[in-house]
């Protein structure tokens, strides 16, 4: 019998690895380092291997850096040979942009291959840190690896968009407030990321479209009530629309902050605070405008039996991705509770620059 991790679990090990600021190797020849985690003694450790060690950035970051991403996607800004962790730790964070704009100047490599750069991006990311690795590349990484005892994987396998298989783990009684007859299913994927949630209320028929809402979750606006956003009062009104009609299914996706985690959600309300709105601040980190993954929720629907629905939704993304993942949506039910005089502008940037239907 083989008790050695698969490729899953060796990626699971290597987001685990990243987040304690433990160095991976990929296969493809490059040690990586995430720069959030970095400490002052790994930066002298990899400085000490020689070679030439570059931070790899998203083109969004790059462009708030005016740093040039040649790689379209990605941008490999080459390390001064005196850049400090306090250094690194600037390029990748956008807190002090406005305090201190001029990070540079800055030089970025225009030849060779980026894909090692972007599975390094791929992993920090999923790693819930901020998007930014350094990257020096090695010309032996499974002697490497071994010698070092790092974590060795595959960089086709980090850059994989296909989607972890999700298995049912239990499902209990819950009455609710909304409803006695409400039932919790648990669902875990098989890359040892988050766990996500199916709230069933009543009895729904399988052969009917369901009424659903795709959740993601939100610690501040779920649990402590927060103003800035308007997930709170969905949740609650989702699951109250759904009590009222006698059958649902709510999906509560672990994925906070649209895709980014907590950390990096509370980053990106700090430069809100300077007077950015929703999407410049996740540019501004390196993220996308949303890194969720809606595949997620239409994959948990099937596993429960069903094929179509009535989605509770503003948002038509939601709808067009559970079209294409074989869910049938017959109608998207408006969910517009929950403005106020502090998340104004928040949902008018919604409606902008993400196509909210409000």
């Amino acid at each position: 019998m083989d008790f050695s991790p698969d490729i899953t679990e060796r990626l699971a090990r290597a987001r685990a690895d990243l987040r304690m600021g433990v160095p991976i190797v990929l296969d493809g020849g490059a040690v990586i380092l995430a720069a959030e985690t970095l400490t002052g003694a790994r930066l002298a450790a990899l400085r000490a291997l020689g070679g030439d060690p570059v931070l790899a950035v998203t083109s969004w970051r790059a462009q708030t850096l005016k740093a040039r991403a040649y790689d379209g996607d990605v941008a490999r800004i080459l390390l001064p040979g005196d850049a400090s962790l306090a250094w690194v730790q600037s390029i990748a964070d956008p807190a002090d942009d406005l305090r201190a704009p001029m990070k540079g100047p800055m030089q970025t490599q225009r030849e060779g291959d980026a894909d090692l750069h972007r599975a390094a991006i791929a992993l920090t990311k999923a790693a819930r840190l901020m998007p930014a690795a350094i990257v020096l590349p090695i010309p032996d990484p499974v002697t490497f690896a071994q010698t070092h005892n790092l974590t060795l994987v595959p960089a086709d396998a980090a850059i994989d968009d296909a989607l972890s298989p999700l298995d049912p783990i239990i499902s209990a009684r819950l009455p609710l407030s909304v409803s006695e007859a409400g039932r919790l299913h648990i669902f875990r994927p098989d890359d040892g990321a988050e766990e996500h949630y199916a709230v069933e209320i009543g009895k729904p028929d399988r052969s009917k479209p369901v009424l659903s809402r795709l959740h993601s979750a939100c610690f501040t606006g779920d649990l402590l009530g927060s103003l800035k956003c308007d997930c709170g009062p969905q949740l609650r009104g989702a699951l109250a629309q759904m009590g009222a009609e006698g059958a649902g299914v709510l999906l509560y996706l672990n994925q906070e902050g649209r895709g980014i985690g907590l950390a990096n959600k509370m980053r990106a309300y700090s430069l809100q605070d300077q007077g950015f709105d929703t999407v410049e601040a996740n540019h501004r980190l390196g993220f996308e405008d949303d890194e969720r993954d809606f595949r997620i929720g239409a994959e948990i629907l099937k596993r429960m039996g069903f094929s179509e629905t009535r989605l509770l939704t503003n948002n038509p993304a939601k709808v067009a991705r559970m079209e294409s993942c074989g869910i049938t949506v017959v109608e998207r039910v408006p969910l517009k509770v929950g403005e106020n005089l502090h998340n104004h502008d928040y949902l008018a940037t919604k409606a902008a620059k993400s196509g909210h239907l409000l």
